[in-house]
C-alpha cells in the first residue's frame, strides 16, 4: 500500500522531516496530531507497511522515521536495518505496543522507543535525541561503527523505556524467559528491572571484560566480585563486597579461576 505525501518546506537543519509509519490509520492519525503539537518536526508522508515507507523514504530522504514495530511484510526491525541502506542520515524512533523487542531495536542504533499510547512529553523528548543527533550528522548507520558489546539497556517502565547503563548493572539473574537487572540508582538505593530476553542471549551481547557467568542463572560485574571460596567436595563460590556468597555453577568454574589467574 503506497503512503500518502506531503511538500516539505522546513529548514531541515532545525526541523525534522519526518515520516509516519503505521498499519494502523488511526495510529497514524493520532501521531500526526501528536507531531503537530512538538516542535522541530514535519510530517511530510505517512506509509502503512515497511516497503511503502522504504519506497517514500528513498524519495524524499526523510531526517526521521516514525516507525512501528509490528506490521505487515517486512517489521520494523527489518524496515529499519534496510532504511540505513538507503537513507543512511535518518534516524528512527519506534513506536509500538510491544516492549519485547527493545534489545534489538537499541542493536541497530535507534534513537527511542516509545510504547504505545504515546504522551505527548514523551514523544517530545524522542524529538530532542533525534534533533540532537542531526545536528551530529549521525543516522541509523552508526550502529556500525559501534562497539560490538551493549553499553546500555532499553527497560520497561509503565508506559515508557528506562535507560540503564550498563556500568549501573551489577549483577544479572536468568527469570525463565526474562533476566532481572540488579542495579545501583543515583539515589544509591538498589533497583531491578525485568526485561525479556534471554541470559544465554543477553551473554553474547556483553563485554567479556566487564561480565562474567558464573552460574546457568547469573551474570555477575567483575568488578564486583571481591574473591573466591572453596567450599569443599570441588563446591566454589564467588564472594561479593556485602559478604554474599553465590554458587559458581561446575560449567562456569574454570572461565572464573581463569579470572583468578588460576
Amino acid at each position: 500500500m503506497t503512503g500518502s505525501v506531503a511538500q516539505a518546506s522546513a529548514d531541515a537543519a532545525t526541523v525534522l522531516r519526518t515520516l509516519i509509519v503505521d498499519d494502523e490509520p488511526l495510529a497514524i492519525e493520532r501521531m500526526q496530531v501528536l507531531c503537530a503539537g512538538v516542535p522541530g518536526v514535519q510530517v511530510i508522508g505517512t506509509a502503512s507497511d515497511g516497503e511503502s515507507a522504504l519506497r517514500l523514504a528513498e524519495r524524499l530522504r526523510p531526517d526521521l522515521l516514525l516507525l512501528d514495530m509490528t506490521m505487515p511484510g517486512p517489521d520494523g526491525l527489518a524496515t529499519a536495518r534496510r532504511l540505513a541502506q538507503l537513507v543512511p542520515d535518518a534516524a528512527v524512533i519506534f513506536v509500538t505496543a510491544h516492549g519485547e523487542f527493545a534489545v534489538q531495536a537499541f542493536d541497530i542504533d535507534a534513537v527511542d522507543y516509545l510504547l504505545k499510547p504515546v504522551a505527548a512529553d514523551r514523544l517530545s523528548r524522542a524529538v530532542d535525541r533525534a534533533l540532537a543527533r542531526h545536528e551530529r550528522g549521525g543516522g541509523v548507520e552508526q550502529a556500525a561503527e559501534d562497539p560490538a558489546w551493549l553499553t546500555e539497556f532499553w527497560v520497561p517502565h509503565r508506559s515508557e523505556l528506562l535507560r540503564i547503563d550498563a556500568g549501573q548493572v551489577e549483577r544479572i539473574d536468568a527469570e525463565r524467559d526474562y533476566v532481572r537487572l540488579h542495579v545501583t540508582a543515583p539515589d544509591g538505593q538498589p533497583r531491578s528491572h525485568l526485561l525479556l530476553q534471554t541470559i544465554a542471549g543477553l551473554e553474547e551481547r556483553l563485554d567479556p571484560q566487564q561480565f562474567l557467568r558464573i552460574h546457568r542463572s547469573v551474570i555477575l560485574r567483575r568488578d564486583r566480585i571481591h574473591g573466591l571460596r572453596h567450599e569443599g567436595l570441588g563446591v566454589w563460590c564467588v564472594e561479593l563486597a556485602d559478604g554474599t556468597a553465590l554458587r559458581i555453577g561446575r560449567t562456569y568454574l574454570r572461565r572464573v579461576k581463569a579470572m583468578a589467574g588460576r
